[in-house]
C-alpha cells in the first residue's frame, strides 16, 4: 500500500491535466468535422464554406485548420503578452525578468511558425486543388 502512495505522490497532475487537455484539443476538430460530414453545411462568409461551388473535402480540411491555426494564434498572442507583462514588472528581479523575455521569445517564434504554417496549407490546398481540376475525367 505504501508503493501505491508513492506512486500517487509522484504524479505530476498538472503534467496529466495538460496532456489531456493537448489530446482534447487536438482531436475535437476531428470530431467535429466527422460529425459535420452527415449534415448541410452552414453556407456564409463566417464558415469559409463556398456552397455554390459545392463543399469537397479538401475545403473542409482547410477550414478545419485555418480554424485550429486562427486559435493557435491567439494563444501566442496572449504569452506574448503574457511573457511582455512578466518582463515589464519584474522590477529588478533577474529570473522574473529572463522568464518574461523568453515566454516572449517563444510566443513570436511559435507566431512566426503559426504564420507559416497557414502559408503551406493554403499553397499546399491550392495546388491539391488544381491538380484535381485539371485531372481527365
Amino acid at each position: 500500500m505504501n508503493s501505491l502512495k508513492q506512486i500517487v505522490k509522484k504524479i505530476n497532475f498538472l503534467k496529466v491535466a495538460e496532456v489531456l487537455l493537448a489530446v482534447v484539443i487536438m482531436f475535437a476538430p476531428v470530431y467535429f468535422a466527422s460529425a459535420q460530414l452527415g449534415r448541410n453545411f452552414q453556407c456564409d462568409s463566417s464558415t469559409g464554406l463556398n456552397c455554390t461551388a459545392g463543399t469537397s473535402v479538401n475545403q473542409l480540411i482547410r477550414t478545419v485548420i485555418n480554424w485550429m491555426l486562427g486559435v493557435a494564434f491567439g494563444i501566442a498572442v496572449l504569452f506574448l503578452i503574457i511573457g511582455g507583462f512578466w518582463y515589464i514588472t519584474s522590477a529588478g528581479n533577474e529570473e522574473t525578468a529572463e522568464k518574461g523575455k523568453g515566454t516572449a521569445v517563444n510566443a513570436i517564434i511559435g507566431i512566426v511558425i503559426i504564420i507559416l504554417s497557414y502559408v503551406i496549407v493554403n499553397v499546399v490546398s491550392n495546388l491539391v486543388a488544381n491538380t484535381n481540376s485539371n485531372a481527365a475525367p
